[in-house]
């Protein structure tokens, strides 16, 4: 998308609808947003976040279903420099997690400007500034961090003989509970964390799901004798070898959960772990669904397509050229947003000691071409 000024544009309107950014422009006020603002700020590095929706973590507020918690243990989720309530459960809930989020932005005085859609952002080599355009303004800086998050738009497959079928099409963003469902057979698409929670609350509300999983994927029990799966593979993996990792969680989870791919679930031939750190699939962590699908209240069959491989992770994709950031495209959760959002503030910090200076003595000089 273009960044040329409206030929309506006047000198005037343009002057009144810019904005110089002190610090650095972030795109997105979810959790990777807000956790990178917070960091910028314990460096007295001011920030513009600007925010599509008309709250803070929207995904969570308007696009989650009611039953969703925390997959992992709170201390495995918490943002930099603030951690969750004691009093909070070891998994939140969504509710718990949007109360988290609020008090955060609070506590570091972040304050979003919403109802901000990026229309697009350029860099300007010429005065090595990005030019950022929304709806109402144009606003200018020399870094912009983009914080809108992995799952920000619904992926929506396009199934052979969909426009024939006439009933209900939903979405898990647009899914709330399973009310309305009762006694309905309904086809779950996609056999990840939240095809799996989704139709384990199907089950709950007297439905009959049918689960189609397109590829194969590891059903991990979510806590091994009362401790989170997650927490001991990531301690023995500081001193065993990551297949040997791995070998131990898929010899736990066949005593727990016995031989899924008997129901229809194949595991992959890479293990979990290391299957998560080199594309970012994650493993599907059981909270009942198990059980369900063992007594046929969950149906799954399988429905192998050949699908685009995932661009390999790379080690620093937080930074990108000429000021540019991501923050919370790791594919490794809540943590890999906390890594990122530290590792971008104190990028941001050592340059900031160099042209702050500058920027306080308002020597950066910004010609707008009107043509």
């Amino acid at each position: 998308m273009s960044c040329s000024s409206s030929p309506s544009s006047s000198p005037s309107s343009l002057q009144r609808n810019c904005v110089w950014a002190q610090g650095p422009i972030i795109v997105g006020a979810g959790p990777s947003g807000i956790a990178v603002a917070a960091c910028l700020s314990e460096h007295s590095i001011p920030s513009i976040i600007l925010e599509r929706s008309d709250c803070i973590a929207s995904l969570w507020q308007n696009k989650t279903y009611d039953r969703l918690k925390l997959h992992l243990p709170k201390n495995f989720c918490e943002l930099p420099l603030m951690g969750f309530p004691e009093t909070f459960p070891k998994y939140p809930t969504k509710y718990q997690f949007i109360s988290y989020m609020e008090s955060y932005a609070s506590h570091f005085n972040v304050q979003p400007r919403f109802n901000q859609i990026v229309k697009c952002a350029e860099f300007d080599p010429a005065s090595q500034i990005w030019v950022v355009r929304t709806q109402d303004f144009v606003y200018f800086s020399p870094w912009l961090i983009v914080a809108t998050g992995e799952n920000a738009e619904p992926m929506i497959p396009r199934i052979l003989g969909m426009e024939k079928f006439h009933g209900d099409v939903v979405h898990t963003s647009a899914y709330k509970s399973g009310d309305g469902y009762k006694n309905k057979k309904v086809l779950v698409v996609g056999c990840g964390n939240s095809g799996m929670e989704v139709s384990l609350d199907l089950c709950r509300h007297n439905a009959k799901p049918y689960m189609v999983a397109r590829n194969t994927v590891h059903v991990l029990p979510r806590e091994i004798l009362g401790i989170s799966s997650f927490g001991i593979a990531m301690a023995l993996y500081k001193w065993f070898p990551l297949k040997i990792v791995d070998k131990f969680l898929l010899l736990m989870a066949n005593m727990m959960l016995g031989n899924t791919s008997h129901y229809g679930i194949r595991r992959p031939k890479t293990g979990p772990i290391e299957l998560k750190l080199a594309t970012g699939k994650t493993p599907v962590l059981d909270v009942g669904q198990v059980a369900q699908i063992k007594s046929g209240n969950i149906k799954s069959c399988d429905f192998f397509t050949q699908d685009g491989m995932p661009k390999t992770p790379f080690p620093n994709g937080w930074k990108g050229k000429h000021g540019l950031y991501t923050v919370g495209f790791t594919r490794r959760g809540l943590s890999g947003t906390s890594s990122d959002a530290v590792n971008i503030a104190n990028d941001i910090a050592d340059q900031w000691k160099t042209l702050k200076k500058d920027i306080n003595n308002n020597s950066h000089i910004i010609l707008l071409n009107n043509s």
